[in-house]
């Protein structure tokens, strides 16, 4: 028996998830060491309220790849054994993209940690970059017919899966929706989430303290560097505040003029100044504080 299911990530509208078809849907949880998918609690409890089976993975970045596994797990740590795990490899903001021993040090440690084999998803063109996982890890193959296949109709076309034998799950179509063919039942997914049934992971070491000052300055997963400041910011006038600094991240609400903003952090880059305000559950909001001149969108405190 196989079923239908989506893959989501901040951008993708609730819509996508409450979508009939889909029985499954897999979450993006993490990117590299510091990205942390703003909306990843909310859309994998809007999955699981409507009964749906629920997954989530880690988009690498392409850094060491333990380290990586390691940020995933410690973000995922309340849904191991519940959901099935997955690494995505591609090509995009991925630096290691190319060598053959990185997702196979990431699924180790996965394993290691949870005793749960992790998915691999990758495209048909790359499959031999993640080959030495053949024996371990289910496939998460991506081919579309083209990027305009909006449709459930699975494709009739030929899927190359080898070393192996058939695929876990086939990612049919990208565009506005990103519909994937199961190709296990109930009872496999949760076998694939429980892995040997030793979903527990091992404690890190406490960080001794250290005496430098921390720093105050990073550079994000796109590239993008952030200053520490915390203060707040008083609207001129009306500002949209979204889930990601990018202006064309997913909108949270259109702030009017005189609202205050408590932030913690602050970036300039595509001609924009922005200021990350903390949300719930280790989530933030990002809204634009200055124009490219660096003119003032409100008042600073």
């Amino acid at each position: 028996m196989t079923m239908f299911g989506v893959d989501v990530y901040s951008e993708s509208s609730d819509s996508i998830i409450r979508d009939d078809h889909a029985q499954v849907v897999i979450v993006k949880a993490t990117e590299g060491e510091t990205y942390v998918n703003p909306k990843a609690n909310h859309q994998y409890e809007l999955a699981k309220s409507l009964g749906k089976l629920v997954g989530t993975y880690h988009y690498a970045s392409g850094g060491e790849p333990r380290k990586e596994a390691q940020f995933f797990l410690n973000n995922v740590r309340n849904w191991i054994g519940e959901a099935v795990l997955a690494i995505d490899w591609e090509e995009y903001h991925n630096s290691a993209f190319g060598r053959t021993d990185w997702v196979r040090a990431f699924v180790d440690e996965v394993h290691a940690q949870t005793g749960v084999w992790p998915l691999v998803y990758v495209s048909e063109s790359a499959i031999s970059q993640v080959a030495n996982t053949v024996n371990d890890c289910g496939l998460w193959v991506a081919k579309y017919p083209s990027m305009d296949w909006n449709s459930w109709t699975v494709p009739n076309m030929k899927v190359n899966v080898a070393p192996w034998g058939t695929y876990t799950i086939w990612q049919f179509t990208g565009g506005d929706m990103d519909r994937d063919l199961v190709n296990v039942d109930v009872d496999g997914w949760h076998k694939l989430a429980k892995g040997s049934g030793k979903a527990e992971i091992k404690p890190q070491p406490t960080p001794k303290p250290q005496p430098q000052k921390p720093a105050n300055s990073w550079t994000d997963s796109l590239g993008d560097v952030w200053h520490a400041e915390n203060g707040k910011f008083t609207t001129y006038e009306p500002i949209n505040l979204r889930w990601g600094a990018k202006t064309t991240s997913a909108k949270i609400a259109t702030l009017p003029a005189g609202s205050t903003v408590v932030y913690d952090a602050w970036s300039k880059h595509d001609g924009w100044i922005w200021i990350r305000q903390p949300r719930g559950n280790g989530q933030y909001g990002y809204m634009v504080c200055r124009d490219g001149s660096g003119r003032a969108l409100g008042k600073f405190e």
